[in-house]
């Protein structure tokens, strides 16, 4: 049953799921292959993703396993160039439990020294490249990598960070020295632990410097029984495009899993491009691709082509596909199966939507609970005995999810920080959840729905988006006295886009030029404010949080803020960010479609 109003799906019926049999059981020996690899493992099994890798290159060799751009590589040759990286990273030093750093854009080369990093029992720390400055060196010493293998490109913003560069080493140097290694699968491979560390993906969090979750080989081979093996269920003749960047853990837990566990072929495009995706899936004969639901929304708001179902797209999967652009985006390009689902890269839990009903995140095969939470601090309501309260069903509630010894959580390399993010003592005495952070909403048998975020991160472009690491940016300007990040809707483009509300030093008159610069000089792009007001005065610390509640409310004018039905007059100055160069301009009334467009800003 669909809401009209909103285009949100308020229940799932037995119909639903009932309609959806028949094509599980088409799917059932992809499934039956997800299962066994995946849910068959214990975490103190001998079995893990350099295992799972060289086992189908031995059964697949011949198969394609990447293409990219001219480049294609078979499941065999793939497997020799892994092993031929293995044995250069395991002569510098790299073994078991040591850490190797990769920061490379999307290419087949991330992938493989990924592969032959966990081949040596290592871990793998995928650095986003776009970080610079502080932090960047921030999670280079979270890292404390043996090797950091590095694009010849990001070598000077790594030096120029602070990091140490004794670890260095580019992929120039890695590809000479592995020329003439041997190609032989290490022994070092069958030894890893299910229950060892994998690798790295760095998360914003909810304040602060980016953390490091941790994705261990037991949790990505959960991954691949429930997101490939139940989720996109892809057969050896598919071909899967993934145009998300391979430190992102669509792309390197949910893509590259869904692939292995068929043998199936992984394209890999350079970026994200609006126009060009569907001659790229094209180009590639694609029979799937994973998205975020950013995508999904750019994607629509293309003018039409004829190359919107030229494809052979059957399955896409991935999160964020918003209810209200569900059937207008697969009706449009004529997608025949969504496998949204819900997950986090440090969470330890998973929504999918294998029976392939509309407009949910699927189902959850583990303990979880929505429970009540309180707005400002976002942490769980408790009742007069100190136990935390559910919410009736079909409410919103705050996502707890049960921590135990089948359900784990692996947290982030910080101990104090993954602490925070446990609730212990909830419903009884001696019980741990993990709070997801997010608000989701059940919508009967099984599944739910996602319905909001909340912490002081938001989400834009597909990247979490901290306030705090915003805000030093911000502040690093010589005319900002005070300033506060917060997240705030733009029409149509889902995520949400940073505005930052500044007071300035006295005397001092708004400079859009200079206040860009600092922002780019130590912000990746996607967190770079779209929005500024410039405001006469802040609350202190002391009424902090709610000040920036009601900054939130009001946004930037408009209906822009949130709960907030009727139009918002903000009498202080409103700019925009029409890009690198020009800086921020006064808010002018086409900006909004301009942003959903992608025109805006460049």
């Amino acid at each position: 049953m669909t809401d009209e109003k909103s285009g949100k799906r308020s229940s799932v019926g037995l119909l639903d799921i009932a309609s959806r049999v028949p094509g599980l059981l088409m799917d059932a020996p992809t499934i039956v292959r997800g299962v066994v690899t995946g849910f068959g493992a214990r975490p103190s099994a001998k079995t893990s993703i350099g295992k799972v890798f060289q086992d189908r290159a031995a059964r697949y060799g011949d198969k394609l396993f990447l293409k990219f751009e001219d480049q294609e590589l078979t499941y065999r040759a793939a497997n020799e160039t892994v092993n031929r990286y293995a044995a250069v990273l395991a002569a510098r030093g790299v073994g078991h439990g040591d850490v190797v750093g990769i920061m490379l854009k999307n290419s087949p080369e991330p992938v493989l020294i990924m592969l032959a990093a966990v081949k040596c029992g290592a871990i793998s720390g995928m650095l986003n490249y776009n970080q610079r400055g502080d932090v960047l060196e921030h999670s280079l010493g979270l890292l404390s990598a043996t090797v950091v293998v590095a694009d010849p490109d990001f070598v000077d913003p790594i030096k120029e960070s602070g990091a140490d560069t004794d670890a260095l080493l580019t992929l120039d140097e890695l590809k000479r020295l592995a020329a003439e290694a041997p190609t032989e699968n290490p022994s070092t491979a069958s030894a890893v632990l299910a229950k060892d560390k994998a690798f790295y993906i760095f998360t914003s969090g909810t304040t602060g410097m980016p953390k490091a979750s941790v994705m261990t080989h037991y949790r990505w081979l959960r991954a691949l029984a429930g997101f490939g093996g139940l989720g996109m269920r892809l057969n050896s003749d598919d071909t899967l495009y993934c145009c998300l960047p391979l430190y992102h853990n669509n792309a390197l837990t949910v893509a590259l899993s869904a692939v292995l566990n068929s043998g199936a072929t992984l394209a890999l495009g350079k970026s994200f491009s609006a126009s060009k995706f569907w001659d790229d899936v094209i180009r590639y004969d694609a029979t799937a691709f994973v998205y975020i639901g950013e995508i999904c929304t750019y994607l629509l708001n293309q003018p039409e082509k004829d190359t919107d179902r030229k494809h052979r797209v059957r399955v896409i999967g991935g999160n964020g596909l918003r209810p209200a652009i569900w059937d207008d985006f697969t009706e449009r390009f004529g997608i025949d199966r969504v496998c949204e689902f819900y997950a986090a890269s440090e969470g330890n839990t998973a929504f999918v939507n294998f029976f392939n009903v509309d407009k949910t995140t699927g189902i959850c095969p583990t303990p979880v609970a929505f429970v009540e939470y309180d707005e400002e601090s976002g942490d769980p309501v408790r009742d007069d005995k100190g136990r935390v309260k559910k919410v009736k069903n079909g409410e919103p509630g705050l996502l707890l999810s049960k921590v135990s010894s089948f359900q784990p959580f692996d947290g982030y390399t910080d101990e104090k920080e993954s602490e925070k993010k446990l609730v212990r003592d909830a419903f009884k005495k001696g019980d741990v959840w993990f709070n997801t952070g997010d608000l989701m909403r059940s919508q009967g048998f099984g599944h739910a729905a996602f319905t909001d975020r909340l912490g002081d991160t938001f989400r834009w472009k597909g990247e979490n988006v901290a306030t705090t690491e915003v805000e030093a940016a911000v502040s690093s300007d010589p005319q900002v006295e005070e300033c506060t990040v917060f997240g705030v809707e733009v029409p149509d483009t889902g995520g949400k886009a940073g505005m930052v509300a500044v007071q300035l030093k006295d005397g001092k008159e708004f400079d859009g030029k200079a206040l860009a610069k600092a922002a780019f000089e130590k912000l990746p792009p996607y967190a770079v404010p779209l929005f500024v007001r410039v405001v006469e005065e802040l609350a202190h610390t002391s009424t902090f949080k709610s000040q920036k509640v009601d900054l939130r409310k009001e946004g930037y004018g408009g209906n822009s803020g949130e709960g907030d039905e009727e139009a918002n007059d903000i009498e202080d100055p409103i700019y925009v960010l029409s890009g690198k160069d020009e800086g921020y301009v006064e808010y002018y009334d086409e900006y909004l479609a301009e942003v959903k467009d992608g025109k805006k800003p460049k």
